[in-house]
């Protein structure tokens, strides 16, 4: 249903690319507005040499020929391709001890409250800001990287490396992947340790669309055109957390939500004994925390949120792709949920948890894939059909499963202190956006937001009644 459908996605632009299929391209056209920057930022207590660096970077980039690509606009037939160099050719941009200062200060002045946030937060969220893909006429065709990297200086003994990459080429999946294939490359310094050979890839591989099995994506015409209606005419019933700003430039933000093993495991205790995952817990709590947030409401007043869970599709295509296959492969499923300020956790939990199931196992993450793309791609050509032209599509996206990472001598090895994978959100999307892990037993999510559509301490206070009320509600479930 996007511009792209008529055109063959297998089809080579030069016999080193390929056209982008439905999804990449829905990317393609929400990246250049703000969403889908994808940071991985390392806080490293040992300096790295830059020559090393770069180094793993390159034999991340000759392993996964999508990194090595660039993302060309052809004007006349308004369509994407990815092109592919044969080599790698990353050079990472190094910030020292002065030019780490400046941004910092810029961040600081840009906004006063970011005094209480950490050098390294801000450096992931200056990064989630370095719009590289953005061109507002598309004037003529342009070739533009799809992966980039920095490393800033903060002290003589703490840097930040950062990866910055164009979504439709890297999902959360990938990112992961890839972070733990570098940090297995940053290893080797010294021959400390043997890397294990990646699993290496000869050519971009093709969109998520064309590794649906068979039959799984079928819709009909009229159900389609029922569905698409129904989604758009939903859009304007949706409640939408409180706007503080719709006029002013936006920009990504994030705010932390971090919990100790003890919480953190009542919950997971939570969720499992009722059958449901923690996409479901987290939905529901920011849920009752929206609407717990606004003092006009009357006692019993109803509202209807949206909630977007993404799910990784790798293990469900056919030929079934590896972790390690980068790319967008993950679906988006929308249900909406009313409440009226009663609800209590697990109730509310299990209730959008079952929604997101029964859908998926209805394949609707194949069948709505085309829709959910076709109402992005309008959203983002006409802002005004959302409220206050704010690009807002739903409350809070969360994905099916967190990631579960824990330390390990290598990450002591190289001196990894702290890290933050997640992507921006201030074009199209939700107003907060969930990327949540389990590290070392404790739950740390980065939730991602648009400002100053929404201030940082209205999100702040958001994320600090999210957490209020998901401690309550497992106060009493045994580990």
């Amino acid at each position: 249903m996007s511009e792209q459908q008529n055109l063959d996605p297998q089809q080579s632009v030069e016999p080193n690319g390929r056209l982008v299929g439905g999804t990449e391209y829905s990317w393609c056209k929400a990246v250049p507005g703000g969403t889908g920057i994808t940071v991985l930022a390392l806080l490293l207590s040992k300096p790295s040499d830059l020559s090393f660096l770069n180094n793993a970077l390159h034999k991340l980039q000759n392993t996964h020929p999508i990194l090595r690509s660039k993302l060309r606009f052809d004007t006349t037939t308004n369509s994407y391709s990815y092109i592919t160099a044969p080599i790698a050719h990353l050079q990472i941009q190094p910030f020292d001890l002065s030019s780490t200062s400046h941004i910092l200060q810029n961040k600081n002045l840009s906004n006063p409250n970011n005094s209480s946030v950490s050098p390294f937060h801000l450096i992931v969220e200056h990064e989630l800001n370095r719009n590289t893909w953005f061109n507002p006429d598309h004037s003529s065709n342009t070739d533009t990287d799809v992966f980039f990297a920095s490393l800033y200086t903060l002290s003589d003994d703490k840097q930040v490396a950062a990866l910055r990459l164009h979504t439709s080429a890297c999902d959360r999946t990938a990112a992961v992947s890839l972070l733990r294939e570098l940090l297995g490359l940053m290893g080797e310094r010294d021959g400390e340790r043997t890397h294990t050979e990646l699993e290496r890839q000869e050519e971009v591989s093709l969109g998520i669309e064309d590794y649906i099995p068979s039959g799984k994506a079928n819709k009909p015409f009229w159900a389609r055109g029922a569905d698409i209606l129904g989604y758009s005419l939903n859009s304007f019933r949706l409640a939408n957390f409180n706007f503080r700003d719709v006029d002013s430039p936006r920009s990504s933000e994030v705010v932390r939500l971090q919990m100790s093993s003890d919480d953190t495991d009542r919950i997971l205790s939570g969720c499992n004994s009722r059958g449901i995952k923690l996409c479901g817990a987290l939905a529901a709590a920011g849920i009752i925390a929206a609407h717990s947030s606004k003092k006009s409401l009357t006692d019993g007043q109803w509202e209807k949120y949206a909630v977007v869970t993404l799910t990784d599709c790798r293990s469900l295509l056919h030929p079934v792709l590896s972790r390690h296959h980068l790319g967008f492969y993950h679906s988006a499923i929308l249900n909406t949920h009313d409440i009226n300020g009663g609800e209590e956790l697990w109730e509310l939990a299990k209730r959008t948890y079952m929604s997101f199931a029964n859908a998926k196992n209805s394949n609707k993450h194949f069948t709505d894939m085309a829709d959910i793309n076709f109402l992005m791609c309008k959203a983002i050509d006409n802002p005004s059909l959302t409220p206050s032209s704010s690009l807002r599509t739903s409350f809070i996206s969360v994905f099916e499963d967190p990631v579960i990472d824990h330390s390990n001598k290598l990450q002591q090895d190289i001196g990894l202190e702290d890290y933050l994978g997640c992507s921006s959100v201030h074009g199209v999307g939700p107003s907060i956006a969930i990327f949540d892990t389990i590290r070392d037993g404790q739950l740390d999510c980065a939730c991602v937001y648009p400002s100053p559509l929404h201030s940082r301490e209205q999100m702040q206070e958001l994320v600090e009644e999210m957490k209020r009320v998901l401690v309550d509600g497992s106060s009493c479930v045994e580990r």
